[in-house]
């Protein structure tokens, strides 16, 4: 019954287009703003935050009507991980909303802490990944990795910690962070069709999130009328690192769709912490997408081209077996090494001259 799948998508796309106008007066009304008074800030004029309560109310919406109606019955996802998903999500939405209010100094760390162990606590945990160096019996033929309680615990945890912390710093130009999500969880939604059984609740919740990030994205689009805000930005890792989880242990999918941001982060982080010995959470230009901006590349160019190679490694993860996704993480680890490497040429010659 293929309407269990357009309803859901086209609810949290309208949802969440009738929403994010509402949340952008609430914010304005009470100065919630974002402004441009860091050089990192490249916007002219204050912008209001809060984008992540109406992705937020639009997913939370279509889950717990889908829920009701008994369509995330499919054996696979339990209630547990249900109240999982909704108890974590709002945790990162009110500490997002008091960040971006009061500029919490530990804003960094008490959300997305508290939501990963929320969910796991909630059974959101892996079990098993797939062996992709030995051939046996298991899922695609493949010999599986199975995962103690609290070894799976732990990498769950610090799996969706670091899917909550690539968004969040990803989250610096126009619609990036927001289309990139609704990639990621387009692909993690084809990728659990051939994972799970029929009228699938991960499915569901994967489009759900696809078509509230695509409602917010026609008011995110450069130029921004509203940006995501601390709690929109770690929201979208939050449940792309979930889905990749309960859609059966889709690390290597979800490694390709955010494998560029995730490398970028690491490289940032390094960066800051062993070379300039500052705090790693401390925000600056260095990251690719300022680094495009830099060279001459155009706000939505820039954009644009991210979407692209989200779009090709994320893709490729479709048809790849666990072997092939290996060489593929491979590949994109030297395309970022040489798209850096490019990037940091072009920008001290364009100094110089």
């Amino acid at each position: 019954m293929i309407y269990i799948y357009i309803i859901p998508f086209i609810l949290a796309l309208v949802l969440s287009l009738v929403l994010t106008p509402v949340v952008k007066k609430l914010a304005l009304r009470y100065k919630i703003l974002d402004e441009p008074n860091r050089p990192r800030k490249i916007q002219a004029q204050p912008v209001p935050l809060l984008g992540g309560v109406a992705i937020f109310m639009a997913f939370g919406l279509v889950l717990i009507l889908a829920w009701v109606l008994g369509w995330l019955d499919d054996g696979i996802i339990k209630n547990a991980q249900i109240w999982g998903i909704l108890i974590g999500g709002l945790i990162i939405v009110v500490v997002g909303v008091l960040d971006d209010k009061f500029n919490i100094r530990t804003k960094s760390f008490i959300g997305p802490f508290l939501a990963a162990v929320i969910v796991v606590i909630l059974g959101v945990t892996v079990r098993y990944v797939t062996n992709p160096f030995i051939m046996g019996t298991g899922p695609y033929g493949r010999a599986l990795l199975y995962f103690s309680g609290m070894v799976g615990s732990i990498f769950s945890f610090v799996w969706i910690l670091g899917m909550m912390y690539t968004t969040k710093f990803l989250d610096g130009l126009d619609g990036l962070a927001s289309g990139i999500g609704a990639i990621g969880a387009i692909i993690l939604f084809v990728v659990s069709l051939f994972w799970d059984v029929a009228q699938s609740g991960t499915s569901i919740l994967a489009l759900a999130l696809a078509g509230s990030l695509l409602g917010f994205l026609v008011y995110n689009w450069h130029p921004a009328k509203i940006f995501l805000g601390e709690s929109g930005s770690v929201l979208i890792g939050f449940m792309l690192g979930v889905l990749s989880i309960i859609s059966g242990a889709k690390i290597a999918t979800a490694l390709l769709i955010m494998g560029i941001p995730i490398l970028d982060v690491a490289w940032v982080i390094g960066r800051r912490v062993f070379k300039e010995k500052k705090s790693p959470f401390l925000g600056d230009s260095k990251h690719l997408h300022f680094r495009l901006l830099e060279v001459g590349f155009s706000h939505r160019q820039t954009v644009l081209f991210l979407y692209f190679l989200t779009l090709i490694f994320g893709t490729s993860s479709l048809f790849l077996q666990s072997q092939s996704k290996v060489v593929a993480i491979g590949i994109m680890f030297v395309v970022m090494v040489i798209l850096a490497s490019i990037l940091i040429l072009v920008y001290k010659r364009k100094n110089v001259n």
